[in-house]
């Protein structure tokens, strides 16, 4: 691991300033970043901790507003806490579902947000579009875990975040602060497909920060399912967020946002038409979770995440309706 300043600000106001000197990156848990330093796949010369940053903390929830999470909320306290789970059903699933217990006490909201991807080729230094000799390695190489949809190129690699596809299909925003202030964005508007090499994954500004979650409130019933190659701690094959805003027992309509198969959290409009004006039943959802992958075009060694992808749609929608357990 190569030298590197560190710096404790107060606020995150003090952080935004610290992060101005360029080569600087922002340390959440750490659980993501401090691997990545001990294989040189990056090398910040100034870590700015937002440990003490009171202000990103804390959960707080009433019926007009909803759901405030602070950026350094830790995964399980979001998991355990009793607003989220009766109110936010399937961000409180996904956070749960996250990682393992230990890596939940330490990970945050915002470092699950802003994770880079685990594709094997960034990890072992080839770069966020896995290039050599101006093409990508991905087509042709080890993509057994790379992208089934969005993915006609340049960027084959997943996003990685448990939490996004469940705070996108509850309609969350996020607050950024940077040097020029705050704003507001949809969780969906923080990820991009970047088309070069070094374009981010990210729309974040230089020097901004993602300080809080806001989750509305009124959303109906939702569910998080995941699909993992082992019950215990594993990376997830295919995950997919469910929320369903109901009208008696008709779908009025529904938000079906995938993981683990895009290079962004992968939003499917297929999937939501199929629910749309019906009573959900177990052939419902297994036609929605056809519609979520019907448009996937798998590499030469991930066809396998095509099923996957869609029997995830098809048990987080029977969840959402209370026709399965968790």
């Amino acid at each position: 691991m190569e030298a590197f300043e560190y710096a404790r600000p107060a606020t995150s106001r003090e952080a935004v300033k610290m992060l101005a000197s360029g080569n600087a990156e922002v340390l959440a848990g750490g659980s993501d970043l401090l691997q990545r330093m001990k294989d040189s796949v990056s090398t910040p010369g100034r870590l700015v901790s937002l440990r003490d940053a009171r202000d990103l903390r804390g959960i707080e929830y009433t019926p007009a507003k909803g759901l405030r999470i602070g950026a350094m909320v830790t995964l399980e306290e979001l998991a355990s806490h009793p607003d989220a789970h009766r109110h936010y059903r399937v961000v409180a699933q996904a956070a749960e579902k996250a990682a393992s217990p230990q890596i939940r006490n330490v990970g945050t909201v915002g470092g699950n947000l802003c994770q880079r991807p685990r594709c094997w080729y960034y990890r072992n230094g080839f770069g966020l579009l896995a290039m050599q000799d101006g093409k990508s390695l991905v087509p042709n190489g080890e993509n057994q875990y790379h992208a089934i949809l969005g993915n006609g190129g340049p960027a084959y690699f997943v996003s990685p975040s448990n939490l996004a596809p469940a705070l996108i299909a509850a309609d969350a925003r996020l607050r950024v602060l940077g040097p020029s202030g705050s704003r507001l964005i949809g969780v969906s508007e923080l990820y991009a497909t970047p088309q070069s090499e070094g374009e981010s994954e990210f729309s974040l500004k230089p020097g901004e920060i993602v300080t809080e979650v806001l989750v509305p409130p009124g959303g109906g019933p939702g569910a998080f399912y995941e699909v993992r190659q082992k019950a215990n701690f594993d990376w997830p094959l295919a995950t997919a967020a469910v929320a369903l805003h109901m009208d008696g027992r008709t779908v009025k309509s529904a938000r079906v946002v995938m993981g683990q198969v895009a290079p962004i959290p992968w939003r499917s409009p297929e999937a939501e038409q199929a629910l749309a004006g019906k009573t959900i039943s177990a052939d419902v959802a297994e036609e929605a979770g056809k519609a979520a992958v019907a448009k996937a075009t798998p590499l030469s060694k991930n066809g396998y995440k095509v099923t996957l992808a869609g029997v995830a749609v098809k048990r987080a929608v029977l969840r959402a309706a209370g026709m399965e357990s968790a």
